[in-house]
């Protein structure tokens, strides 16, 4: 649940209310009406109107910049990827950092002893 007074950004219109989409508003109100659709009142300073809207219609701006900054970084990591010929690091960011993973269990197998080594594999073999 957002606070009062929280600035947000209205991402959708799905009720087809006419809002300002992209649009900054701050929360002023909660509908606490169980026969509502709407949750938040939302004050829209550009527009000089107050919004009903349902909580899926909007978005905190910090969560908006984060996954902005997100995809961009993923963009610019693929594009340095490409530009250098690394393949490595290319199916790493396409298929979502699961190539680290295996990196570090790799260094913990090679620090257990030979008779350990041995138990596991006849372990996975009997499975």
């Amino acid at each position: 649940m957002l606070k009062l007074g929280q600035k947000v950004v209205i991402v959708s219109d799905m009720f087809e209310q006419n809002l300002p989409i992209g649009e900054y508003g701050y929360v002023i109100a909660y509908d606490r009406n169980a026969d509502n659709v709407f949750d938040y009142v939302l004050r829209v300073p550009k527009v000089n109107r107050n919004f009903y809207v349902p909580s899926m219609d909007i978005e905190l701006e910090e969560v908006l910049i984060r996954e902005e900054a997100e995809r961009t970084q993923r963009d610019a990591l693929i594009d340095f990827a490409l530009a250098t010929g690394n393949e490595e690091l290319f199916h790493r960011v396409m298929n979502g950092d699961e190539a680290e993973t295996p990196d570090v269990s790799i260094g913990n197998e090679e620090a257990q002893s030979r008779e350990e080594f041995i138990r596991q594999v006849n372990l996975k073999a009997w499975i």
